[in-house]
């Protein structure tokens, strides 16, 4: 039985491993920290959790973690999590982290668009943790960067047509909406109920959201040539769901049928990735809840332009559920150990 840690248990990536580690039948969570919450039942600030995880929330301590656990989830916001993650591997434990602090691979890139890194040297060796891409090398790591919500559902939507180089990496748009739990627990007056609700709007335009440099890394790995896209986030007024249109210009003339066939030889034998048929396209509605992408792909008569759609719900492939899925892979158990978790419909 493995024991795991979650640090920073008290936000919604930190409940949503809870929720999905109860059912998990080789995993003991034995610690979860909360600076704010300390000393407090879990479930005091989660009743969703009432009954059935009732573990009491710690004070921060790597040292005393470490000293009882396998492996460390860290769900702490960008900077905490390199300030703990450093005493984690030292002491010989696997890190798992749920923020941006090792997702971007270029210190000086980290440092433009956050702040100066604390521990570059860890850089190298943090495996970007997009299972469907970097499965080999995540079974051998020991430190994961679990991808953005964002970019998950943008580099799994174009992996096919950039590694088949079906299209000009220099055409991509991509127009993304999330609901409001992307923007974590936090009290801010842009995410209270009057603000959000009967609404929607774009924020971060202008190439100024920070999941940009590492959308771009990816996906220029898989270009094979660097690139630059044009992202747009909006805010939705749901809970949780990200719904990502991309628009590309294919190097000739191509059909639907062609694309999907290129989608379902791509992620063939792929547990969480579904690519629909012909004139099927995805919604939040039918993931939410559950760790899989629905990807659908049609082309624009007029103008020749492939139009990719991808859902994900944000909290789960796009987060919490994409980090066990690491963790099971990094562990030598099956990749879908805990994850068979049909979507919540309606």
């Amino acid at each position: 039985m493995l024991k795991v840690a979650i640090v920073g248990a008290s936000g919604y990536t930190g409940v949503e491993l809870l929720r999905i580690l109860h059912s998990h039948p080789e995993v003991a969570v034995t610690c979860v920290t909360s600076e704010q919450s300390a000393g407090r039942p879990v479930s005091s600030v989660f009743p969703s959790l009432r009954g059935r995880c009732d573990i009491v929330l710690e004070n921060l301590e790597p040292v005393g973690i470490a000293e009882k656990v396998d492996i460390v989830f860290t769900a702490l916001p960008h900077k905490a999590a390199m300030e703990v993650v450093p005493t984690f591997m030292k002491m010989g434990k696997d890190v798992i982290d749920l923020s941006a602090d090792y997702r971007i691979h270029d210190a000086d890139t980290y440092g433009k668009w956050y702040e100066p890194h604390l521990n570059p040297e860890l850089l190298p060796e943090a495996v970007y943790g997009i299972p469907e891409l970097r499965r080999a090398e995540i079974t051998e790591a020991s430190l994961i960067a679990n991808p953005g919500c964002y970019p998950t559902s943008v580099i799994l939507g174009l992996a096919p047509l950039l590694k088949g180089k079906v299209i000009d990496p220099k055409s991509i748009i991509v127009d993304a909406a999330s609901g409001t739990s992307g923007a974590g627990r936090g009290a801010k007056v842009d995410n209270l109920y009057c603000e959000v609700n009967e609404g929607f709007r774009a924020y971060g335009v202008g190439g100024v959201h920070r999941h940009i440099p590492e959308i771009e890394q990816e996906l220029s790995l898989l270009a094979g040539t660097p690139l630059n896209i044009t992202f747009t986030p909006h805010l939705v007024p749901m809970d949780r769901g990200i719904l990502s249109t991309i628009y590309s210009q294919p190097g000739g003339s191509v059909k639907a049928s062609d694309l999907i066939a290129l989608y379902e030889a791509f992620y063939d034998g792929e547990p969480f990735v579904r690519v629909l048929p012909e004139g099927v396209l995805p919604s939040t509605a039918h993931v939410r809840g559950s760790n899989f992408c629905d990807i659908g792909v049609t082309v624009d008569q007029r103008t020749g332009r492939v139009i990719v759609i991808s859902a994900i719900d944000n909290l789960v492939k796009g987060a919490s559920g994409q980090a066990v899925q690491n963790m099971n892979l990094m562990c030598g158990l099956p990749e879908t150990l805990g994850l068979d978790l049909l979507p919540v419909f309606p």
